[in-house]
């Protein structure tokens, strides 16, 4: 089987854009959704384990049932039978289940007898706007509604004018706000900014990405292109932040190399959809830094999770979805740029991936691997996420503006 995926990837002078390779990223993109379908809940969508059945001690989580609403309207674009269903019960599980009608926002996650953690964080709202905006571009009833809440609930609570960024956490009634200030919530408000950008006309939200982004790009290009991630209140970097928690599935200490990743693909899509030609020579950086950092550093192939300010790997743990952004922003690059010394490095990221990540027995992609390439869960358990992953399978497939869902709806 390996032997064949590998002959199916390369294909002309790029060994991206070939009909080959293009048809077994088709392919793999239905098997993520035959995958994903099982995530349905009544509640929403909820967290899956490694064999693909629902974990019923695991509260349902908002940014899961958003990723995958996004998954599955997606899928609805792609003409997937069944898809419309499952992206309708997502829009209504955002507007009926999730929502704090009370105090206004979405809870961070539920259960039968109702919220479980009550909190309010931009990083999982920025999801809402995503899961909208793409619902409403593939024409789902509902979905308009829902981005026009989910962008005034951020405008409201999370954007600041001054900062030209988005705050990080509040308590349920938004009378509390944590000191504690994030990029990795900014990143996914800039994903978020340019999908509702593209469904709703306004450009503002281009113009939030805008700056929320090149901020970001001072601070990684201060720090040898390492972006600091933690910030205190008046966004001065906290670079020994949770050094104690170096696991931590969302705020790590050190740098992160998928983010390098991710962000080097942002930044190509913002520049793609404003005509920021400056913008290109930061995201080869970032991706230059991360690759440097992170892929094969330890002597084993795949990408350590975390490094040090010196570059030094911290955790070496292998996390799928890192590998996926690696294949992003190679492609992302192979299509800003034409340079085909890209090529090599993604075909390399997808045959990794075929050898170690891709569970063709039991479905999905296994979400983290250890230093060995071997199974692990010392970050996460359980499959409990298919966005990555799919949207790797449709990125290269598109130009970098517009975002997925409006490209694929304007055919």
């Amino acid at each position: 089987m390996a032997e064949q995926i590998r002959a199916a990837r390369p294909g002309g002078e790029s060994g991206i854009d070939s009909a080959e390779h293009r048809a077994w990223l088709d392919a793999e993109r239905d098997r993520l959704f035959d995958f994903a379908e099982r995530s349905k809940h009544p509640l929403g969508f909820g967290w899956l384990t490694d064999d693909g059945a629902l974990d019923a001690d695991h509260p349902l989580e908002l940014w899961i049932t958003c990723r995958m609403t996004h998954v599955f309207a997606l899928a609805t674009l792609l003409g997937r039978p069944g898809a419309a269903e499952l992206t309708d019960h997502g829009v209504r599980a955002l507007t009926e289940n999730f929502r704090d009608r009370e105090h206004d926002g979405w809870f961070a996650s539920i259960s039968a007898d109702g919220p479980v953690d009550d909190s309010k964080a931009a990083y999982p709202h920025s999801f809402v706007i995503l899961a909208a905006s793409s619902a409403a571009a593939a024409g789902r009833p509902g979905a308009e509604a829902l981005l026009t809440d989910a962008l005034a609930v951020n405008e409201q609570w999370f954007w600041r004018e001054d900062d030209g960024m988005v705050v990080d956490s509040w308590n349920r009634d938004f009378s509390a706000l944590d000191p504690y200030r994030g990029v990795n919530a900014n990143m996914h408000t800039v994903e978020a900014y340019l999908a509702a950008a593209d469904v709703t006309g306004d450009l503002v939200w281009q113009a939030r990405a805008d700056r929320i982004t090149r901020r970001v790009l001072e601070w990684a290009s201060g720090n040898e292109w390492r972006i600091p991630e933690h910030f205190d209140e008046a966004w001065n970097p906290l670079l020994e932040y949770h050094r104690d928690q170096p696991r931590h599935q969302f705020q790590p200490y050190g740098a992160t190399i998928g983010h390098g990743l991710e962000w080097a693909r942002l930044v190509l899509h913002l520049a793609a959809a404003s005509s920021a030609d400056d913008l290109r020579a930061g995201a080869v950086s970032l991706f230059d830094r991360a690759v440097a950092d992170g892929w094969a550093t330890d002597g084993a192939d795949g990408f350590v999770y975390t490094t040090d300010w010196s570059g030094r790997p911290v955790v070496r743990d292998r996390l799928h979805w890192v590998v996926n952004e690696a294949t992003n922003a190679a492609a992302a690059l192979w299509i800003a740029t034409g340079d085909t010394r890209y090529a090599a490095p993604y075909q390399q990221w997808w045959d990794y991936a075929e050898q170690y990540l891709i569970d063709r027995r039991n479905g999905s992609w296994r979400h983290e691997l250890d230093e060995h390439n071997a199974p692990s869960t010392s970050v996460w358990s359980g499959k409990p996420d298919a966005y990555h992953a799919v949207q790797a399978t449709v990125i290269p497939q598109l130009p970098l503006a517009p975002s997925m869902a409006t490209a694929l709806a304007r055919g």
